[in-house]
Parts: C-alpha cells; structure tokens; sequence
C-alpha cells in the first residue's frame, strides 16, 4: 500500500499531466477572438465531469462560467482565464503546433486556461463551506471585447463578485516567480483610426485635386511627437502614441489621391492621461486637416482602460505565493501591455498579476512562443491557496 504522501505525490503528478494534456490541445486548436467556439467545448467537456453547480456557456459570445457554491453566506469570488488566440502564424515544430493557418496561442491563453481548469478540480474535490466561486473562462481579450461582453451579458446579471482575480504568463520574470503591483498594473489603450478626405485628380493635374498625401505627411511627423512622461509634457505619467498603418490613395500611376488613412495606438498608465492625448491627437489632426481644406473622422477600436489593482486583493495574492515559498516581485512601473479584465476593476475589489514564465522565456506574441508547461503547477497552487483563504 502506498503512503499517503506518496498517494499526494501520484494524483499531483497525474493532475501535472493532465493540465499539460489539456494546454496543449487547446494550443493545437487555437481561435480568434469572438470565435472560441470549440475552444469553449472542450473547456465545458473538461468541466461538466468535475459537476459544479452551475455551467454557464455562451457566455459574452464563447464564454464559460463554472459556479461552485457552497449554499452558505460568503464572499463572491471570482478567477478569470482568457481564451483567445492570436493572428500569427506559429513557428514553432512542437508536435502540437497550431493546426489553423495564421492562428496559433503566442500569448499563453492555452495554459491560463489549464491553470484555471486546474482550481476547478481542486474545488470539485474540495467543496467549498462558504460562499459562492466563479470560475470564468473569458472570450475574446485580445480585442479588449470580451469583459464588456460577459458583464453586459443578462446571464451574468445575477452574479455580483466581491473580489475578482487573474493572472498573466510574464517572460523575463524568473520561473514561477509572481509579479505583483498595487494601482495601475496595466496601460490603458486604445485604437485611433484616422481617415484624410480630399479630393482624386489626374495625376498629370494635381492641382485640380485636393491629395491628403502633405498633410498625412506632417501627421506622420507630428503625432509621434505627442508622446510625453510627465507634467513637462502636460501628462500626469506616461503616455504614448504609436503609429502602427498607413495608407494613401491607390495603385494607380494616372491618379492624384484623395483620401489617407492613418492608424494609431495610444497608451497611458492613467484613463485621464489617456483622454488627454486623444484629445491632443484629435486637435492636431483638425488643425492638419483645415489647413489643407481636407475633411476627416476618427474612429476608435480595442478600448481597454488601465488596469488597476485593488491592495486588498494584492495583499491576498502576495500572501499567498508567500506561503507557497513562491519569489515574490514588486514591478516598479506599471506594464506599457493592456487588459480587459481591467472592466472588472470598477465592479469589485481585483487584481491582475504576473507569473514568471523564465527569464530567457520568449516574448508574448513571438511566432516561436510556447507556454512553459512547468508554471502551470504553481499558477494553480496560488488559485488553490486564494481559493482555500475564503472558502472554508
């Protein structure tokens, strides 16, 4: 007969094994945002064995919610997991590399996914004594959609958490390490499409047209500029415009443009910041635009707001990974990166953290990223100890 550590050490080992299994299907069957539609099924096929008490799907689009309850009064608990791929044509020769052309997980979706079906086993087998537990399994982060999308969804209405949780694979941090920070862990971002309206001419004729192309040229020029850190540069902190596409006219040799497209990405650490550099850009491109008798409109995509953390729920993870004997990392700087779970901020008490992925770790988005199997361990360990804090 076996000893009872070495019955533990057996079902961790197949716990290990069974995650990784998980992980890297879900890697081999990668989905865009908004489209998670298998990704969600083998969440649930994963789930339903384990019998919460609830099994939402379709959640926001392709979201999963497992709820386990203890019928008892509590606090309400909830831990997020992204499930999202990105669209980037996998490199790696790993033997369960992407099998979508142009999709692949360079973001390590796959193994907080595992990670969080990991609790849910852990809870299945440890029922709680009080209070409720949701464990969301979110579509579509990558587009900053999906959070809005479950929480505006009617099926999440009767749900209200007291402290919402996540956690985000870091490369450059040491291996398992937990990367904490209380405020602004993440920036805000957001999308800025610019479209230059003139008129096309003959391109013998310029002059009978009104061509965006000088004043989409100073834009280049000028709206990189509005960047600044600091009350020098009108800015409470940081904040960043980075230009990312531009296009002027078409492929034709015999015709002067008439319209230009600029596309930008603006960052900062603070929503107010944020707000004041659309402002600046939108300012700039008017003036721009008036001078060259030309006609605009902005339109934005991907919002995400700063992602702020709560110190309550900070002081809970780094208590936890404390008593794990986990490193422990204070990021001095917020991360110039943007999350959706951000929107859970203003409903509760939350926190996103880091999990070191290994300091020579490949970058997130690399085309030869891969999720290190070997943090999913303790990613679940501190889910378990959080978990375990308010359960029982």
């Amino acid at each position: 007969m076996l000893s009872k550590p070495l019955v533990s050490l057996c079902k961790a080992s197949f716990m290990q094994e069974t995650l990784m299994n998980l992980r890297r299907e879900l890697h081999r069957f990668p989905e865009l945002s908004g489209n998670e539609k298998q990704t969600a099924g083998r969440i649930a096929k994963f789930l339903k064995p384990l019998k919460p008490d609830l099994i939402l799907e379709k959640l926001g689009g392709h979201g999963v919610l497992a709820v386990f309850s203890s019928g008892q009064p509590g606090p309400e608990v909830l831990f997020r997991a992204d499930t999202d791929a990105l669209p980037i044509s996998e490199t790696t020769n790993v033997d369960y590399r992407s099998v979508q052309s142009g999709v692949s997980h360079k973001c390590g979706h796959d193994g907080h996914s595992a990670i969080l079906a990991g609790l849910a086993a852990h809870i299945s087998a440890n029922r709680p004594q009080k209070g409720k537990y949701l464990l969301l399994f979110q579509p579509a982060e990558e587009t900053g959609m999906g959070a809005k999308a479950v929480l505006s969804d009617p099926s999440f209405a009767g749900f209200n958490p007291d402290y919402c949780f996540a956690l985000h694979n870091l490369p450059g941090y040491t291996r398992n390490s937990i990367i904490v920070r209380n405020g602004t862990f993440a920036a805000a971002s957001m999308g800025m499409i610019i479209r230059l309206k003139g008129r096309t001419s003959h391109a013998s004729e310029p002059d009978k047209g009104q061509s965006p192309a000088a004043a989409m040229a100073r834009l280049m020029a000028s709206l990189p500029k509005l960047s600044g850190n600091g009350p020098a540069f009108g800015y409470s902190d940081f904040a960043l415009l980075t230009l990312i596409y531009g296009s002027l006219g078409t492929p034709a040799f015999g015709t002067s443009p008439g319209e230009a497209v600029l596309m930008a990405t603006l960052r900062a650490y603070l929503d107010s910041d944020m707000k004041l550099l659309i402002d600046k850009a939108l300012a700039l491109v008017r003036k721009m635009a008036e001078t060259a008798q030309l006609t605009f409109d902005i339109s934005y995509a991907e919002e995400f707001p700063a992602t702020t953390n709560h110190p309550d729920a900070v002081k809970f993870v780094t208590e936890a990974a404390s008593k794990l004997g986990l490193p422990i990392v204070e990021a001095g700087l917020p991360f110039r990166w943007s999350e959706d779970f951000a929107h859970f901020a203003g409903r509760s008490k939350s926190t996103l953290f880091g999990i070191g992925a290994g300091k020579t770790h490949l970058p997130l988005h690399d085309p030869d990223y891969d999720f290190p199997d070997k943090i999913i361990g303790a990613g679940v360990s501190v889910w378990q100890t959080l978990y375990e804090r308010f359960a029982f």
